[in-house]
């Protein structure tokens, strides 16, 4: 069998001349069976090679025979720069050298397998620098060194020295789609790892790696917390290097390069996250594959190299998935910075929400039952992290591009609690209806012209800022230009829960469009105690100005029931906003929602309501006369109820005073005649003179 060394010598030497390292690395594979009579005979591998780049290396285990000794080949790929090795040297454009161990001989080892046996090597250089390593076992013996093609991460053995992780099975699968009963894949209680986060985000790395998982093992007692430390520890101090990951040819990030410059790509974060599991004896391993992450346009497709790594963890019994660079922060896709952002969400993420953006290169790190294809990859839905960080619970439609019917698009959203939404089309928060519901919201879009459109759909939840959440892209062939919502309708529309939790509560429409024949409306609802109520109408065009978009609302107030008059100018639609404001707070009022108005009568063409001033109080009531403009020579009625007043006057040319009645209003009438404007004065205290102005009216040009 002494044979076998020198045939195998010179068939790699043969294969110098036949192209690449990776090519001359599979041709050698394929020796396979030494049979007893001394000769080697060829055969197929039964597990086929994984293309570099896109799928991982493995173990080639060959037929067995009665009359063969059977030899398991393990190919590996270094993609990075040639360098010095000790026990071996590559020299030129293929040329491979053996790797000769002291005291041991090839040929005695393969027959006298009672001695364990060291691998024998064979490495290739080529003219770019890639590394090619040839390792032949005998086939009892364990490798100790395996790379993976894609991303060639070394898997080391844990504490008990396991050195080939299981592959997922079925007992890891997660039914799809989601069940919508946990974000997590397994149960978990945040509050368990507060002291740990705390603490393994304050740990330093002072030397090497070793030491550093060391010390975040001081506060981790079971494989969980080890793993949750490691994640939090790197979540808060590695930075993402976009200037890396842009590069065409990502090169391998070691962990010691990532300790000192606390900055790497996606798979120097992976690299890093499964070297520091195996030292804490988490078996873990790298996962490549496709991403909806930094770059994303709603709908691409994926072809080509993988975008993307991310790692599966082994606890309990079962795989899990994590992302430590999206859980570490993220990129501004306008100033492609990146942000340090804590996101729990990619922390054992459950599977089938992981796999709305991420697409593994073995379908069976998908965890999944059934397993998605790359097709329904692209094509499926993406929510964001923040949809499901939000408590949202389901979108419709379902898939991200959307067909405008009769021009219009309806989107859905459930969640599992009252959230604040609000959208933009095309980049402004115009064209659209959006209106809150307990769990969740409605939202109709009008795109303004033909063609293709980029919907964003943002929510609070419970902190102060809206996250992107949805992307969907509008898809219109036909306009309808009946349909043109005022520029000032912002969100929402319509009283909702947030509205009563605002302080107004049971109004008289609830529904957010009102419809008027004759271009008049009254709306009411109770307000709570403590709470001043505000409206302004907005329109596009007419003459609804800054100065007076409230002139054409009268606000009466009885007890805790607010009533709005509306009359509007002209034909058309409006937006009617309220805002509201604690009186015993500073500050400015707070937009709460508003309604549509419609209306389709060209008559319209309603004056403004009589100007109020300061002293004009909210319990105050006005009768008539509504309108703010007056005839000219006419005797005009007034009407109004007042409250804490001793004497009330009328103010044209002349001075009438008005009565007080036994319903409690003060009536009257004045003349116009010789005048051009029209005050109504009140006098608080009958001990006094000094009389304030409480109403004013114009005087129609004779």
């Amino acid at each position: 069998m002494a044979c076998l060394a020198e045939s195998a010598k010179r068939s790699a030497l043969r294969l110098q001349r036949r192209g690449s390292a990776l090519s001359r690395a599979l041709a050698l594979s394929r020796v396979g069976q030494l049979r007893a009579r001394g000769h080697l005979q060829r055969k197929q591998p039964s597990v086929r090679p994984r293309r570099p780049g896109r799928k991982g290396g493995g173990i080639m285990e060959l037929k067995k025979d009665i009359n063969a000794v059977s030899i398991d080949m393990l190919l590996i790929v270094h993609p990075e720069k040639r360098r010095a090795a000790q026990g071996f040297q590559g020299v030129g454009n293929g040329v491979r050298r053996w790797q000769k161990l002291e005291g041991n001989d090839f040929h005695e080892n393969l027959v006298e397998k009672q001695h364990p046996q060291q691998p024998q090597v064979i490495t290739s250089y080529d003219s770019q620098g890639t590394q090619l390593t040839v390792e032949v076992h005998p086939r009892d013996a364990m490798p100790q060194l395996l790379k993976k093609f894609s991303l060639a991460k070394r898997l080391q053995g844990d504490k008990n020295g396991n050195t080939r992780p299981r592959q997922p099975g079925g007992k890891d699968a997660h039914a799809y789609p989601w069940d919508r009963s946990s974000l997590k894949s397994m149960s978990l209680d945040l509050q368990q790892f507060e002291k740990l986060d705390i603490y393994a985000s304050q740990v330093t790395a002072k030397s090497g790696l070793d030491e550093l998982v060391s010390d975040l093992l001081q506060e981790a007692h079971t494989d969980l917390e080890r793993v949750r430390a490691i994640w939090i520890w790197i979540c808060h101090h590695i930075e993402y290097d976009i200037a890396a990951a842009q590069e065409k040819d990502r090169q391998a990030f070691k962990p010691t390069d990532i300790l000192r410059t606390q900055k790497t790509n996606c798979d120097g974060y992976a690299g890093l996250f499964e070297r520091m599991c195996r030292l804490a004896g988490v078996q873990c391993m790298t996962v490549p594959g496709y991403s909806k992450g930094f770059g994303y346009q709603t709908g691409q497709s994926f072809s080509g190299e993988f975008d993307h790594a991310w790692n599966a963890v082994y606890l309990e019994g079962r795989w899990h998935l994590v992302d430590s660079t999206w859980g570490s922060g993220l990129v501004d896709t306008t100033t492609s910075k990146f942000t340090f952002l804590y996101n729990e969400f990619y922390f054992l993420t459950h599977p089938a929400l992981f796999i709305e953006d991420h697409f593994p290169d073995n379908k069976n790190w998908q965890l999944l039952k059934p397993p998605q294809s790359l097709r329904q990859f692209e094509n499926n839905m993406y929510h964001k992290s923040e949809f499901y960080n939000k408590g949202m619970l389901s979108a419709h439609p379902e898939t991200s591009m959307i067909r405008t019917v009769n021009g219009k698009a309806t989107v859905t959203i459930e969640s599992c609690a009252p959230t604040l939404f609000m959208f933009m089309l095309n980049g402004k928060q115009e064209h659209g209806l959006l209106s809150l519901r307990k769990n969740g919201m409605k939202l109709e879009v009008y795109p303004p012209t033909m063609g293709t459109h980029k919907l964003q759909i943002f929510a609070k939840g419970n902190s102060d800022i809206y996250s992107s959440v949805l992307e969907y892209t509008l898809k219109c062939n036909y306009v309808d230009m009946g349909v043109q919502l005022p520029a000032e309708l912002h969100q929402p529309v319509g009283p909702s829960w947030f509205s009563e939790q605002m302080g107004i509560m049971k109004p008289s429409h609830p529904d957010p469009i009102i419809h008027t024949s004759d271009g008049r409306c009254s709306i009411s609802f109770s307000v709570e105690e403590g709470i001043n109520v505000l409206a302004s109408l907005h329109g596009d065009d007419g003459p609804i100005t800054e100065e007076t978009q409230r002139r054409y609302i009268f606000q009466l107030h009885r007890e805790k029931q607010t009533e709005l008059k509306v009359q509007l100018p002209h034909a058309g639609k409006f937006a009617l906003k309220i805002f509201v404001k604690k009186r015993q707070e500073p500050g400015n009022y707070i937009f709460v929602f508003n309604y549509l108005l419609c209306c389709a009568n060209t008559k319209v063409n309603w004056p403004m309501f009589p100007e109020s001033f300061g002293n004009w109080g909210e319990d105050n009531e006005l009768l008539e006369p509504l309108s703010g403009v007056l005839p000219a020579n006419r005797n005009v009625p007034f009407k109004l109820k007042l409250h804490g007043i001793a004497k009330v006057l009328v103010k044209g040319q002349d001075t009438w005073p008005l009565t007080l009645n036994h319903e409690g209003y003060w009536e009257g009438s004045c003349s116009t005649a010789g005048c051009q404007e029209v005050y109504v004065m009140v006098l608080e205290n009958a001990n006094h003179n000094f009389y304030s102005y409480i109403l004013k009216y114009k005087v129609n040009a004779q």
